[in-house]
C-alpha cells in the first residue's frame, strides 16, 4: 500500500530522524548533499563548514530537504520540504541552534561531522560558543510526505 502521510507522521518523521538530503540550486547547477541537522518543529539546524554548500545557499536560499525512514523496501517513510536558508552568524539564535544540534540524540555509532565536537557528548554551554564552523537553520514552510507499507515479505524463489 502506497499512501500519503498526515502531519503528525510527517512531524515525527522529522524529529526522529538525524540525516537529511539537502537540495540546492544556483545559477544552472543542482547540487544535493547529505547533512546531519535537529529539528525543533519549525527549523532544520545544521552545522557546516565553509564550502560549495554554504556558497550556494548564500546565493540562494530557496532549498528542498528530504528525510526518509527506510525499513526495508517495501516499507518506508519519506519527507521532503521546501524552505529558506539563514545563516547564524552570532547572538540568541546561533546559541539556541547550537544548543538544539547539541542535545539532538545521535545513533551509538555516528559520524564526525554528526558531532559538534570531539568532546561530544560531553561538550558544555560554553565550548558550544567557541565552535568553529557555520551554524545554519531553514525554515520549513511547505512539507508532503509518503509512504509504503506492505502488509508481508515478498519473497520469490531463485532461479
Amino acid at each position: 500500500m502506497i499512501g500519503k502521510l498526515n502531519n503528525e507522521e510527517i512531524e515525527t518523521l522529522l524529529h526522529n530522524q538525524v540525516i537529511a538530503r539537502l537540495a540546492i540550486v544556483y545559477g544552472n547547477k543542482p547540487y544535493v548533499v547529505p547533512i546531519s541537522y535537529a529539528y525543533d518543529g519549525t527549523f532544520i539546524y545544521g552545522f557546516a563548514k565553509e564550502g560549495l554548500k554554504m556558497e550556494m545557499m548564500r546565493k540562494n536560499p530557496n532549498v528542498c530537504i528530504e528525510v526518509e525512514n527506510t525499513e526495508n523496501i517495501a516499507n518506508w517513510q519519506s519527507v521532503i520540504s521546501w524552505g529558506q536558508f539563514e545563516e547564524l552568524k552570532s547572538g540568541r539564535d546561533r546559541k539556541y541552534a547550537l544548543e538544539v544540534l547539541n542535545k539532538r540524540i545521535l545513533p551509538v555509532l555516528n559520524s564526525e561531522t554528526m558531532r559538534l565536537s570531539p568532546l561530544w557528548p560531553f561538550i558544555t554551554e560554553e565550548d558550544t560558543q567557541k565552535l568553529e564552523g557555520i551554524a545554519f537553520r531553514i525554515k520549513l514552510e511547505t512539507k508532503t510526505g509518503r509512504f509504503e507499507k506492505s502488509p508481508q515479505p515478498q519473497f520469490y524463489p531463485a532461479r
